[in-house]
């Protein structure tokens, strides 16, 4: 077992953080926290690499204790942080050597030529820090998180603000760190969860709200579909809400996503509200669940 937290709460001065979350993960599991803004997820990534304390519970990464072991639990893990802290004046390899040397790796000439190839750096190695675009930058704070060959990787928006063809060589280079490594790393980019990982955990104001593997969060909810409708004239949600099935109405540009429970077929009911409202259907199209519609669903 590599990752454990159990009953782990945080309060900062009269505000609880978190709430008695509690989970665990193992090797080659790549594993997206999520949750909207304030939700707990920074507080625990720095709870697990050991740059704050909890208020209760207790919290292990690799058998060690975050609060009796830290040194050794900052031996086990890789940390890259939402605002990557880089020396931009420094080369790449000027940095990776600077790393290699906090961590007295031994031939550390040898591990940093293999992070610069496994990270896709070779072409700007030669490059200050400064001069590099963010998804080089990126690379860059990866490399370093990987410097010490650790079991665990923590990675905090690690994809933020990249452009789209950035985000395909940094989704494929987590995507190759998770077959042989603990990989825990929040996003606000959805699809990039759906196609990276195979377990997601939703935190909502403290609380753990959703934990599933990718294929399975729709069947927590009860086998969650979406109906995507529109009328000629607005339709009260209301209206809406009260159709046998429906959990939850969304207006999104003019158009109505209708979250319901699968075994209802909401079709027949849709039209019939549309004739009793005088109102005109224009569009219907159903659709599963997508796991930012889940994260919807389930924050709202």
């Amino acid at each position: 077992m590599s990752v454990l937290l159990n009953n782990i709460s945080k309060i900062y001065e009269n505000e609880k953080a978190l709430d008695q979350i509690s989970f665990k993960a193992e090797k080659g599991e790549i594993i997206g926290l999520l949750g909207p803004n304030g939700a707990g997820k920074t507080t625990t990534m720095k709870i697990l690499t050991c740059f704050i304390s909890q208020n209760e519970g207790e919290a292990s990464v690799c058998g060690f204790d975050v609060s009796k072991n830290p040194i050794q639990v900052r031996k086990s893990i890789g940390y890259l942080p939402e605002h990557n802290p880089l020396y931009k004046e420094m080369y790449v390899r000027e940095y990776l050597q600077f790393i290699a040397r906090i961590f007295k790796i031994k031939n550390s000439s040898q591990r940093i030529e293999e992070l610069i190839e496994a990270t896709g750096l070779t072409t700007e190695a030669h490059k200050k820090i400064e001069f590099l675009s963010k998804g080089y930058r990126q690379r860059v704070g990866i490399a370093q998180a990987m410097m010490n060959d650790p079991e665990v990787l923590i990675l905090d928006e690690p994809t933020s603000g990249l452009d789209p063809n950035q985000l395909v060589d940094i989704r494929a280079l987590i995507k190759k760190i998770g077959e042989e490594k603990l990989v825990i790393f929040s996003s606000h980019i959805m699809q990039e969860v759906q196609a990276l990982c195979n377990r997601v955990i939703i935190l909502n104001k403290g609380q753990i709200v959703a934990d599933d593997p990718i294929e399975l969060l729709a069947n927590r909810l009860g086998g969650v579909r979406k109906l995507i409708v529109e009328f000629k004239n607005k339709m009260a949600k209301e209206k809406l809400l009260k159709l046998s099935g429906v959990s939850s109405v969304e207006l999104n540009e003019g158009k109505y996503e209708i979250f319901y429970k699968e075994e209802n077929d909401l079709r027949e009911d849709i039209f019939d509200l549309a004739v009793a409202e005088s109102n005109k259907l224009l569009h219907v199209s159903g659709e599963d669940a997508t796991v930012e519609s889940i994260f919807q669903h389930i924050t709202n």
